[in-house]
């Protein structure tokens, strides 16, 4: 089986996993960061979603073979204490019902502010429009964007 030095949250990991194998369970499975969840399996609902390159990346969807060489980060990696503007404004907003998806929408929400730090309302739904949350939080959700803009400017 192949071996892959991948870096994640900054920190360098040497993993054996199949090149097909999805960066979602060589996360979860070789790395423990269970933060990760899956969803669909199909890139479709962006619960698997992490960073690649700053870029939010559908980790289900994405073979582990064509991570190498790329900086990752995790909801683990966004910060270690929660002081990431996105984790504070979840918290403020209480975006969470039952949770699962929030770690994807979390860092869809960071990566998408990185490169629009003053997003409209629009332009904020549209940017989450892709992340599914079956409790139905979109308000909260667009609203903790809004106030991570903030807090980010």
């Amino acid at each position: 089986m192949p071996t892959y030095q991948l870096t994640v949250n900054g920190k360098e990991h040497t993993v054996e996993a199949s090149e097909d194998t999805p960066l979602l369970w060589v996360l979860r499975d070789h790395l423990n960061m269970v933060g990760t969840k899956f969803g669909c399996g199909i890139a479709q609902c962006g619960a698997c979603t992490v960073h690649v390159e700053g870029n939010a990346t559908r980790s289900c969807s994405l073979p582990v073979a064509s991570a190498v060489g790329m900086s990752i980060t995790t909801i683990e990696g966004l910060s270690e204490d929660g002081s990431h503007p996105v984790q504070q404004a979840w918290k403020e907003v209480d975006v969470p019902q039952c949770g699962y998806c929030q770690a994807g929408q979390m860092m869809t929400a960071s990566a998408f502010l990185a490169k629009n730090p003053s997003p409209t309302e629009e332009e904020i739904s549209e940017a989450m429009n892709g992340n599914i949350c079956r409790c139905s939080a979109y308000n909260r959700i667009k609203k903790a964007v809004g106030v991570a803009a903030e807090k980010m400017a």
